[in-house]
């Protein structure tokens, strides 16, 4: 009997990392994406994706993100700052869309220029967030400044 009570708290222990890793899961309103680029502080400037890129989001390419997440993880990507990463998180759909309302049939009205000729700002306009789950690092290179 207690062979028994041992072994299975062999296997519990030795399972439990396994239960720790499972990913949390994505609220409705949210997609799980993999975003290749290049950190500066807690942003990441989207590079190029790449056809394995997980996720149901498309982040175009240049695309500023503000990362947010542990404050341990993000300690660790900003230590690999100028290195190409892939940036594996959570992002709520609809903000990387561009700014405007949509109409129908792909048309968004949205601000235009001023009176003088300038761009006007919408007070509607916002950063994009990612909510950092993990990292790797990517096959790739940042831009030299």
């Amino acid at each position: 009997m207690k062979q028994v009570v041992a072994i299975t708290a062999a296997i519990a222990l030795a399972s439990a990392p396994l239960w720790a890793q499972e990913p949390k899961p994505v609220p409705k309103n949210s997609a799980r994406v993999s975003i290749p680029g290049c950190t500066k502080g807690l942003i990441l400037t989207a590079g190029k994706p790449t056809e394995d890129q997980a996720g149901s989001l498309d982040v175009p390419e240049g695309t500023h993100l503000r990362m947010t997440g542990d404050s341990k993880l993000l300690k660790e990507i900003r230590a690999h700052e100028g290195s190409y990463i892939v940036v594996i998180g959570l992002m709520k759909r609809g903000q990387q869309e561009p700014g405007g309302m949509p109409i129908g049939g792909g048309v968004r009205v949205g601000p235009g220029t001023g009176p003088g000729g300038g761009i006007t700002m919408s007070a509607g306009q916002s950063q994009s967030y990612v909510d950092v789950e993990g990292w790797r690092t990517g096959i790739g290179e940042c831009p030299r400044k």
